[in-house]
């Protein structure tokens, strides 16, 4: 279900994202506090083009999902992998292969490489040898969840095959851990683009730049 073949063969999980030790302001992608940005003047939905309000509206929708994959999680935690369980990571998974990944391909594909130049041609990047935007953290993300989804999908699956009830037990343990660990990379990834990227793509991108963006995500095949 989740395709291994397109996971980065350099693991993303491994790498770091540049850290300006020297700076004194806070990078828009590293808040002090991860739920508590900067002050920053936020963008109010109705006064966002329907591009990023779309782009909200899914978010919202996978808010959704996660919390239910959440209440599965600790239902298997407490009491095993049941029928019912085992239907709701199905659904889960097939969430994130029908929609989450679409999702991505519109903001990797569509908004992120204008809003990249527009962060760059404003001063709005870190300052080392290869200076990176908020963009570029949140592609990161995309690779991360891509193959944290993978992990965990994989796991449950071997969970059910394994004959060795110690070992279904060691895995089932890593599934839940690697789940708890998918669903808060999401709801940050999340949090920080409702909050900080988009209100910066409001700001730096056109409205017949959202409107060429809507058409071509739009002309896509499904």
């Amino acid at each position: 279900m989740i395709e291994l073949k397109v996971i980065n063969k350099e693991d993303p999980l491994k790498r770091k994202v540049e850290k300006q030790t020297e700076q004194e302001e806070f990078s828009p992608m590293d808040p002090p506090d991860a739920f508590s940005p900067p002050n920053l003047e936020a963008v109010e939905y109705k006064d966002m083009h329907p591009f990023l309000q779309n782009l909200v509206d899914e978010h919202k929708t996978c808010i959704k999902e996660l919390d239910t994959f959440e209440e599965v999680l600790i239902n298997i935690q407490q009491n095993g992998i049941s029928r019912d369980a085992n239907e709701k990571l199905s659904n889960f998974f097939e969430y994130f292969d029908d929609h989450l990944v679409k999702h991505n391909q519109k903001e990797d594909k569509a908004l992120f490489p204008l809003l990249h130049e527009r962060l760059m041609e404003n001063g709005e990047h870190g300052h080392g040898p290869t200076p990176l935007t908020a963009t570029d953290m949140l592609e990161d993300d995309h690779t991360k969840v891509l193959q944290l989804a993978a992990v965990v999908f994989n796991f449950f699956g071997l969970t059910m095959r394994l004959p060795d009830q110690n070992s279904r037990l060691v895995v089932l343990d890593a599934a839940l851990e690697q789940g708890k660990s998918l669903i808060e990379i999401m709801r940050l990834h999340i949090f920080r683009e409702d909050n900080i990227v988009f209100s910066q793509a409001h700001k730096y991108i056109s409205k017949s730049e959202f409107d060429e963006m809507e058409k071509k995500m739009s002309s896509k095949p499904e």
